[in-house]
């Protein structure tokens, strides 16, 4: 029996738990995408794809509605893949497993991908609506969002007709976004020496998690603790009092979000081992204390593990050190036009020590003002560039400039208000939305983004409100009702 059968709208999730079948990680998305190609054969709808991958698949004009305006409804295929540790899941064949739990849809020990899975069932559901009287609604699904934007970066002018596009890619029911930030990734590869392991010594394990992660855009400014941080924290300061040596550390794993948990693996003379070991319990306390509720679930374990030959050289272990601690993350300016919205932001994703005796550090930055994006970017990359690394950015996206005037916007801010009797907030989001890339291409063209609820996107905590799921699907329909006639 369906998971989600019950629920409302019932098609909607009906597609949703059909998609969590699917693997579909970022530059990994044939199976999604020859799904989405079979429904459209299946329901006798027109589809094509492009070059790099997206798919548009059209729904024709209902009769005597030819003389609207087109409507794009915008989604990505691609999701972004997390999973608590211990969880056995292959996300090139393992399906993700919906629980309901409340009023709530989340995953079993993984993320949900209903970023952005449930804006696609959305979109399934609008091109099998018999009762829904429309003029021409393209459904334009890219790849890749996650990890670079390719498939709106690459779009073709000519791959959609449209003039007005509802992006499906928000988390906050109640909130129409007009506006995103741009952003750009900054990567640095920094090369060391290993020494044989000194006699007499011992390796320890040590083991960071229970934080609460999340994304790097929507949930910079909450203040979470950011693994790679805190796990660097311990190594510098146990390197400037024990004299320890790194054999390994690996923190963080995706670009665009605020790493959760990190390990490392640390000789120290066996002398000081006890030392040590009292030493990070007392220092977990402190680091608790600092987090308070927000990061309560924090854990630090330490064990002895097999003594390994050799570890990093110590010249290039302070240098990695104290990169890292002078690397700047989370907010770094706050917008002056409007209430609560980060304005720049920067995200130490990732460490990874690779086998090639190098360390790969992963960043990324946001901002709505594109000379801040790029200011930012080399605050970073003055960090890992006095420590030795070889620094590189991403090509970056830009970000998507708020309009008020805009006719879809009010649209759908008269929608929200017939249909739930109260305003809806009118923001910008600080996470990157593909409307930036697809306004840069196609000039002129009306964009709102909208969404239900979702939390803890990018971690195994995401989950899906099932109630503003519905309203989400019923502020859709009565846009669709609503848009104008062509001048």
């Amino acid at each position: 029996m369906s998971v989600l059968s019950g629920l409302n709208p019932e098609r909607v999730w009906l597609y949703f738990e059909e998609i969590c079948k699917i693997p579909r990680l970022s530059k990994n998305e044939e199976q999604i995408r020859e799904y989405l190609l079979q429904f459209a054969q299946k329901n006798n709808l027109d589809a094509k794809r492009d070059t790099i991958g997206n798919v548009l698949i059209t729904r024709p004009p209902s009769p005597g509605w030819e003389n609207r305006k087109g409507v794009v409804l915008q989604s990505h295929m691609d999701m972004v893949g997390a999973k608590n540790a211990a969880y056995p899941h292959d996300w090139s064949k393992d399906p993700i497993i919906p629980i309901v739990e409340g009023n709530w849809v989340k995953a079993k020990e993984t993320t949900l991908g209903a970023d952005d899975g449930i804006g696609i069932a959305a979109q399934m559901a609008i091109l099998t609506d018999k009762d829904l009287k429309t003029d021409l609604v393209e459904c334009l699904f890219t790849v890749d969002e996650e990890s670079g934007m390719t498939g709106a970066a690459n779009l073709q002018s000519d791959f959609f007709s449209g003039k007005i596009l509802i992006n499906l890619d928000s988390e906050d029911e109640g909130i129409l976004y007009i506006g995103c930030a741009g952003g750009i990734d900054t990567v640095g590869i920094m090369k060391y020496d290993t020494v044989p392991v000194k006699k007499d010594s011992v390796a320890l394990e040590l083991s960071l998690t229970g934080l609460h992660g999340g994304h790097s855009g929507d949930e910079i400014h909450k203040g979470y603790g950011n693994s790679v941080k805190i796990m660097n924290r311990f190594l510098w300061n146990l390197s400037n009092n024990y004299n320890i040596s790194i054999n390994r550390f690996d923190g963080g794993n995706l670009r665009n979000a605020i790493p959760r948990e990190a390990f490392a693996t640390i000789v120290v003379e066996k002398s000081y081992s006890e030392q040590v070991k009292n030493w990070i319990d007392s220092f977990h306390s402190i680091i608790l204390e600092e987090f308070g509720e927000i990061e309560k679930g924090l854990k630090i374990f330490v064990k002895e593990v097999h003594l390994p030959s050799h570890v990093m050289d110590e010249d290039r272990q302070k240098r990695l050190l104290n990169s890292i601690t002078a690397c700047p993350h989370g907010v770094i300016a706050w917008s002056k036009e409007m209430d609560n919205l980060v304005e720049t932001s920067t995200n130490l994703a990732s460490v990874k020590f690779k086998k090639d005796n190098t360390i790969e550090i992963v960043t990324s930055q946001r901002s709505s003002i594109e000379s801040s994006k790029y200011d930012v970017a080399a605050m970073v990359e003055s960090c890992l560039s006095l420590a030795g690394a070889i620094v590189t950015h991403s090509e970056g996206y830009p970000g998507w400039r708020p309009n008020i005037n805009s006719e879809i916007l009010k649209i759908t801010q008269s929608s929200y208000e017939k249909l739930f009797g109260k305003k809806p907030d009118i923001r910008a989001i600080h996470a990157g939305l593909e409307c930036g890339l697809i306004y840069q291409k196609f000039k002129g063209i009306d964009m709102i983004s909208i969404g239900p609820t979702i939390r803890g996107a990018h971690t195994p905590e995401e989950k899906l409100n099932i109630e503003t799921t519905l309203m989400f699907w019923d502020l859709l329909l009565d846009i669709l009702d609503n848009i104008p006639l062509k001048e």
